[in-house]
């Protein structure tokens, strides 16, 4: 990913639109054929020659036209005929940021392959799910991923329709009116290059598109984030259901031998608010004064490649710390039966209502025996209720027995996994 966002990148970039515009204009007659296969033949650029002349001009596109010039020769007079330099610029930054997009899109998938694998094999491991942080009733390991690869597979859908509303281009002149350039230049140019001309540009094409293309991968990152947020709580000492797969030889504190932390789920959550961030400044270049400004111009220099470049290395850690999880399901157990299944209250409750007594009845007696259970080094939930007189003139010992049957928690979820196709 970094390598399409160097400065000979760019300018590769900015040479590709060039050469395609003077490609569109032989093509319709305007400038000699020949003088195109000449430029063709031999333009070229030297990204130090380039900010040699910049440091003079202080114009970034004339020092690149000077410096292709020097190649070119008298030919080169055909190059840049009738653009401004937007037209190179933001034609130029879409095949960059489409190229990004192919990268982003190839990572994704094997994030979305690491998931999808181990929400399968934890099909059937059960875990308590929680809500607010408490315990709340039985899921499995392989639901919770299932949620997480519905999740990712809507980003592929978002990023599919990024691509098809970033690649646009613009040969449209100084405001965008075509004055000095036919528009069938811009139809020609853009085809060849990959791209749909824009609908309506100024100056340059409007920063929407780039403002939406940027939230597209804060929303990813965001998404990450939660993942690894999952991971770093589901790892506290006191929970231990699943762990960041630590190597052999790794450290975990330069004071304490025993530490295992997870630092990578922490670095994908740090990286997650700096791509947030960039969405905040892509929104504000949507607003440029008139036709354009270059307000823009050098935050994106920042915000674009840094997101870019940031999100996928993302994907790359959160692909890994996906596939090497390490997950116990002795732990998840231990932490579903805490204070003897307090976790089955709902099921006493809607078994009792079912048995003929009342609901607020059933729920002071069940809420009774749980809160007495609640916390006690000694708490057992399930003794308490099948104690309590008030159950046992309702369910038999096997109904009571029923109501601790995690199985009937999962009796629905085959739906979800055939909704994912897995």
């Amino acid at each position: 990913m970094g390598t399409l966002w160097t400065d000979t990148y760019k300018l590769k970039t900015w040479l590709q639109v060039e050469i395609a515009v003077c490609e569109a204009q032989a093509e319709l007659g305007i400038i000699p054929a020949e003088a195109v296969a000449e430029i063709k033949a031999k333009a070229n650029f030297d990204p130090k020659r380039v900010l040699e002349i910049e440091a003079e001009v202080r114009h970034d596109m004339i020092a690149f036209l000077t410096n292709v010039n020097e190649y070119v020769g008298d030919a080169g007079r055909y190059i840049h005929l009738g653009l401004t330099s937007s037209d190179v610029l933001d034609t130029a930054l879409a095949l960059q940021l489409v190229a990004s997009l192919d990268v982003l899109m190839a990572q994704l998938e094997s994030l979305i392959q690491a998931i999808r694998y181990q929400a399968q094999q934890h099909r059937s491991t059960i875990m308590i799910g929680r809500s607010h942080g408490i315990h709340a009733e039985p899921i499995t390991f392989g639901f919770k991923l299932a949620g997480w690869l519905a999740e990712v597979l809507r980003h592929r859908d978002h990023l599919c329709q990024q691509k098809r509303h970033i690649a646009v281009g613009k040969i449209s002149g100084a405001v965008g009116t075509y004055a000095n350039i036919d528009p069938q230049v811009e139809a020609i140019a853009c085809q060849n290059l990959g791209l749909e001309p824009d609908t309506a540009s100024t100056q340059v094409v409007s920063r929407d598109r780039h403002a939406a293309f940027v939230q597209t991968l804060a929303l990813l990152a965001a998404s990450i984030e939660r993942f690894a947020v999952e991971i770093r709580n589901l790892q506290r000492t006191d929970v231990l259901e699943v762990e960041e797969y630590f190597a052999k030889g790794q450290k975990g504190s330069s004071a304490m031998p025993h530490k295992r932390n997870p630092i990578r789920s922490e670095r994908l959550t740090g990286m997650a608010r700096v791509v947030r961030s960039h969405a905040s400044t892509a929104l504000e270049n949507v607003a440029l004064w008139h036709e354009r400004d270059i307000s823009h111009s050098a935050s994106e220099r920042v915000i674009l490649p840094d997101a870019c470049i940031l999100t996928h290395f993302m994907l790359v850690e959160a692909t890994d710390l996906v596939k090497n999880l390490l997950v116990y399901p002795d732990n998840m157990t231990r932490n579903l039966n805490l204070y003897g299944g307090v976790v089955f209250s709902q099921r006493v409750l809607l078994t009792l209502v079912e048995k003929g007594m009342s609901r607020e009845e059933a729920y002071t007696v069940v809420q009774s025996c749980a809160h007495q259970a609640w916390n006690k080094p000694n708490g057992d939930f399930r003794a308490l209720i099948s104690q309590d007189d008030r159950v046992a003139n309702h369910l038999s010992a096997e109904e009571v027995e029923g109501c601790f049957d995690p199985q009937h928690h999962l009796k629905h979820l085959d739906q979800v996994y055939q909704r994912l196709g897995i």
